[in-house]
């Protein structure tokens, strides 16, 4: 969706409701200050909020939000750039000012078992908990709400214009929905009252007591599982992979429809001993129907150096998790490839046909396979 369309779908006064207290008046020039490195008319306090998930330490605000665990002394910022200490208080300061604002096609998350051919509208807010060497939204990603072109879009905003756009659900995504966890969970929880379904796409760096709140409000989940080496995780992605598994776990013990994408990297995260592993656990722990995406890298970031993906590789990864026993195996980043399809697992006849984003053919008859009867996991109608 570009600006204007966008602007004129946002129309209609919606933009500037707040859905919060704001942050009190003596506050507005300190938040200011730390949260942008440019004049401003006094508005960026309406982009604030205070932070849940906190603890007061001597040494300052303890957040509770992710494994990081920062510790943020007064007038410092967090890792993922966009919570404050102001006063002994934790804010953040991507509330309600998303950086990406777009309409997409809910297979475009990826999401394959859930709700097939329709709309996501999609935001995201300027920051992330990891550091990852291929990140592939590093201009938003790995910045500040201060150094992006953000627009004015409260939480009851986002869902009128979700409404408006024909969306069936609001996904939380581009960038690291956890670290404007205030924003989305307050947006997923007017959307969830107004019948609108809500989507989180993350690294899935998250602690366990904000995540199980978060399951109270979203539907589904696309996990970035990003290898399954706790040494990779630090490299690559500057995370551990432990806390990841917790949260798979959790979605998955909650009902939240889950799926999981893997970047196939070369030389990082393509060994398939390594996939075989990891889906020896997904399946071990009770993640053997949910969808795996082994997606193709492109070169970017801090590791354009390295070649595109194999389409061998990928499909050797493909095949090894066949092997291991996960149900429903998906090769993304190459259109027209056979594995963007979904097989019935137990007949194993094409009974979604996809190219790219777009669904060529759809055999399911109520969640079942047309041809056997055969439950297929997922969420296929609203």
């Amino acid at each position: 969706m570009k600006k204007r369309e966008f602007l004129q779908l946002c129309a209609c006064g919606a933009m500037g409701a707040l859905t919060h207290k704001p942050v009190p008046a003596g506050l507005r020039a300190e938040l200011n200050a730390l949260a942008s490195s440019h004049p401003v008319d006094d508005e960026l306090w309406k982009w604030s909020k205070e932070a849940l998930f906190v603890e007061q330490t001597p040494d300052g605000v303890h957040c509770l939000k992710c494994p990081n665990s920062c510790t943020i002394p007064a007038g410092g910022t967090g890792l993922c750039r966009n919570r404050v200490n102001v006063r002994g208080k934790l804010y953040s300061i991507a509330y309600g000012n998303p950086c990406a604002v777009h309409v997409d096609p809910i297979e475009k998350k990826p999401l394959f078992h859930f709700l097939p051919s329709t709309r996501a509208f999609s935001i995201a807010a300027a920051g992330c908990n990891l550091s990852c060497l291929n990140c592939q939204n590093w201009q938003i990603s790995q910045v500040s709400p201060k150094e992006t072109d953000n627009e004015d879009l409260m939480p009851r905003a986002v869902v009128d214009a979700a409404r408006r756009s024909a969306s069936a659900s609001i996904a939380y995504t581009y960038s690291e929905p956890t670290t404007f966890y205030e924003y989305a969970y307050d947006t997923a929880e007017i959307a969830r009252r107004e019948g609108i379904r809500n989507v989180w796409k993350s690294n899935g760096y998250i602690e366990e007591a904000p995540l199980r709140k978060l399951c109270r409000v979203i539907d589904a989940a696309n996990i970035d599982l990003k290898s399954f080496d706790e040494g990779i995780y630090g490299r690559l992605n500057a995370g551990s992979l432990a806390p990841v598994l917790r949260t798979l776990r959790i979605f998955h013990d909650m009902g939240v429809w889950l799926e999981i994408t893997n970047l196939v990297i070369p030389g990082w995260t393509d060994d398939l001993a390594m996939i075989g592993k990891m889906c020896a656990w997904l399946c071990s722990n009770g993640l053997d129907t949910a969808p795996l995406h082994f997606s193709r890298f492109v070169p970017l970031y801090k590791l354009n150096q390295l070649p595109p993906t194999p389409v061998k590789k990928l499909e050797e990864a493909h095949a090894v998790a066949l092997k291991e026993g996960m149900k429903y195996v998906y090769i993304g980043n190459v259109p027209g490839h056979s594995a963007e399809h979904t097989y019935c697992h137990h007949c194993k006849k094409l009974i979604v046909e996809r190219r790219g984003y777009a669904i060529l053919q759809n055999r399911m008859k109520k969640s079942c396979c047309e041809f056997c009867g055969e439950p297929i996991p997922g969420r296929w109608q609203m």
